[in-house]
C-alpha cells in the first residue's frame, strides 16, 4: 500500500509524469494561494471519486459483476467513462457548493477553474488508471488520495517558483508562460527520478 502511495505522489505523478490536467496546472499556478486551494480541492475530489468509481466499477460494470443476479456474462465496462464522469461531476458540484458556502474567498479565487475540475483529465485519469491497474477499493482509495496529493504538490511547487521568477532577470521572450514550460519540464525530470528510486 505504501508503494502505491509513493508511486501516486512521485513516480506516477499525474501532472509531471503523464501531463494530465496540464492546462489547469499552468493556468492556476500564477499565485501560490490559489494553486494550494485548487490542489486541496483536487485532493478532495480524487480522494472521493476514485474509490467511489472503484466500488461502482467492481459492483456493477466489471465482467461478472452481475453474477449474483444470474447474469454472469453481462459486461458493462464500456460504460465506465460515462459513469466515472457522472460521479466526478456530482462530487465537484457538491464541493463547489461547499466552498461557496464556507470558503467564499477561495471559491472566487478559483473562479472558472473549479467547475472545470469536472473535465480535468487528471481527475478522470486517476479513475481510469485505477481500472487499468486492477486496484481493489482500498488500493483505489490510496491511489486517489496519493494522486491528488501529487498533483497538488506539483502545482504548489510550480506556483512558488513562478512567484519567485517574477523578480528574476529573465529574457523578455521567456517571461510568463515560457518560463512556466521550462520549469514544468525541469520539475518533470526531477519527479521522473523518483521512478528510478521506486524500482
Amino acid at each position: 500500500m505504501s508503494g502505491i502511495l509513493f508511486d501516486a505522489i512521485f513516480a506516477d505523478n499525474l501532472a509531471l509524469s503523464f501531463f494530465l490536467g496540464i492546462c489547469t496546472f499552468l493556468a492556476v499556478s500564477q499565485k501560490l494561494s490559489t494553486a494550494v486551494g485548487l490542489g486541496l480541492a483536487l485532493i478532495a475530489v480524487q480522494g472521493v471519486t476514485v474509490p467511489l468509481n472503484a466500488l461502482i466499477y467492481h459492483a456493477l460494470l466489471a465482467k461478472g459483476a452481475w453474477g449474483w443476479a444470474g447474469l454472469p456474462e453481462v459486461d458493462l465496462t464500456h460504460l465506465r467513462i460515462i459513469v466515472f464522469i457522472g460521479v466526478i461531476a456530482a462530487v465537484v458540484q457538491v464541493l463547489e457548493m461547499a466552498l461557496d458556502r464556507f470558503v467564499p474567498v477561495l471559491h472566487r479565487g478559483l473562479g472558472i477553474f473549479l467547475p472545470l475540475i469536472t473535465v480535468n483529465c487528471a481527475i478522470l485519469g486517476g479513475s481510469l488508471f485505477m481500472v487499468e491497474r486492477r486496484y481493489d477499493i482500498a488500493e483505489a482509495a490510496i491511489w486517489g488520495i496519493g494522486s491528488g496529493i501529487g498533483w497538488a504538490l506539483a502545482i504548489a511547487a510550480l506556483a512558488a517558483i513562478r512567484e519567485r521568477l517574477r523578480y528574476a532577470d529573465m529574457p523578455e521572450g521567456l517571461q510568463g508562460l515560457g518560463a512556466a514550460f521550462i520549469v514544468t519540464g525541469l520539475m518533470s525530470l526531477g519527479f521522473t527520478a523518483f521512478g528510478g528510486l521506486a524500482r
